[in-house]
């Protein structure tokens, strides 16, 4: 189980039959993306291919609160018709920056990969995480992405779309994580695969979503200072004991790497 990868390629590992580890990663770890993975919200990163670098006052005062993809639909349309092309989009999310000492996570996650099963669940868009996670060399690191569907029209508009419907009160109208992770959950236990701990790594309210459902064994990895963090803080005092996970606060992704590689010591 814990025979040595180094020399593994990234892009074999998660190829299904034939490639798979001997037996079932043990551990289930879950990524947020925006001010998770990125250093930055992507869906602000973008406003620097509009003209100017600036949104016109009679787009931004179309947000709503808790249907912001319907937001960013209005301002993906309005880029479009700024003549702003896939290049462009492309090339900003290739340049967002990683948050502090993330590179050094994923390395480590991938010479351990046989242990770890990782997905993301994001509420930005399939493409810009697919160019931001390739242009840093850890896309193939996913098993799974959950995102909203996004892509190019024949105008060549990037166009986005809601990921799915749900009845949680709590997210917005396109997403609840907590669905998103349930039902993956149960569907790798009709498969058979069922871990020892899940982690989860997030910083947004969004985030707290899902993490509630966590349980004593699980751990919660909320960016220091951010509503995920706050949030839990908040249940705590007012529930005492109702957040079940272990939460690890963080400001540097090098003190998630610390808590995992603990977490395997004890283990050996």
């Amino acid at each position: 189980m814990k025979r040595c990868c180094e020399g593994v390629g990234l892009p074999c590992l998660f190829k299904g039959v034939g490639m798979a580890s001997p037996r079932p990663p043990k551990y289930l770890l879950v990524f947020d993306f925006d001010e998770t993975i990125i250093n930055e919200n992507s869906d602000d990163s973008i406003i620097r291919a509009a003209p100017g670098q600036v949104l016109p006052e009679h787009i931004r005062q179309t947000f709503r609160e808790g249907f912001y993809n319907e937001y960013m639909q209005r301002v993906l349309a309005y880029m479009g018709d700024q003549g702003v092309k896939m290049g462009d989009f492309k090339t900003v999310y290739e340049n967002i920056p990683l948050s502090p000492c993330m590179p050094d996570l994923f390395q480590f996650l991938s010479k351990n990969h046989e242990l770890f099963e990782i997905i993301l669940i994001s509420d930005a868009n399939m493409f810009g995480i697919e160019c931001s996670l390739r242009a840093a060399g850890f896309y193939s690191l996913f098993r799974k992405i959950f995102s909203n569907p996004s892509g190019f029209d024949k105008k060549g508009y990037f166009t986005l779309g809601p990921y799915h419907s749900h009845k949680c009160l709590d997210c917005p109208a396109n997403m609840c994580k907590r669905k998103i992770l349930t039902e993956y959950l149960a569907e790798r236990a009709q498969e058979e695969v069922e871990f020892e701990r899940v982690f989860y790594v997030g910083d947004g309210a969004n985030d707290f979503c899902p993490s509630v459902t966590l349980t004593s064994a699980d751990v919660a990895f909320p960016r220091k200072g951010y509503p995920m963090h706050r949030m839990t803080q908040e249940m705590e005092k007012q529930q005492p004991g109702a957040f079940k996970a272990t939460v690890v606060p963080w400001e540097s992704a090098t003190e998630v790497a610390r808590y995992l590689q603990e977490v395997l010591k004890k283990k050996c």
